[in-house]
């Protein structure tokens, strides 16, 4: 299969609050998309709910080939693909497949910040098995990051230190 075919994961940067407009005309367009979210509680003057928010403000994942980006590009809402100057960089399979796995799992998660030290983890058992990401500590509990590397963002998550091993 040619490069020009071949279908990979990249980030949108999204104008702001767009992200689930820009995923949805994804959608309607037949485009596979990924957009993770949190749940937060939203609070106004007479009442409080539950709402859900994009967990990388800013950002949707698409899946598509070099020669299908120019429908992704003219969205609404769209501001760019992220990459290094002009080319977009692709977002390896793992990472959108870690993300996949902790949006389904029942684990509660935050976003993160990215960290760029710390150790490289597989999770060897539990609803995230095989997800790679990076072990730190806090508050005297395991952690682990899950991140996009080319977009800097990340999601963090308790877990067992027993449960991973260095990658």
């Amino acid at each position: 299969m040619d490069q020009a075919r071949t279908l990979n994961w990249y980030a949108l940067r999204t104008k702001s609050r767009h992200e689930k407009l820009v995923r949805d005309q994804l959608g309607k367009q037949g485009i596979e998309r990924l957009l993770p979210t949190v749940k937060r509680l939203s609070q106004w003057k007479d009442r409080k709910k539950e709402i859900e928010v994009p967990l990388f403000s800013g950002y949707c994942f698409v899946r598509f080939s070099q020669q299908g980006k120019e429908p992704v590009q003219k969205t609404t809402g769209v501001v760019e693909i992220v990459g290094s100057g002009t080319r977009p960089e692709p977002i390896p399979e793992q990472e959108i497949d870690a993300l996949r796995r902790l949006m389904t799992s029942v684990l509660p998660y935050d976003p993160h910040p990215y960290l760029h030290e710390g150790m490289r983890v597989e999770v060897v058992r539990g609803p995230l098995q095989g997800a790679h990401g990076i072990l730190l500590r806090k508050d005297k509990r395991h952690r682990l990051v899950i991140g996009v590397h080319l977009i800097q963002q990340a999601a963090a998550v308790e877990i067992d230190v027993n449960d991973v091993v260095p990658a």
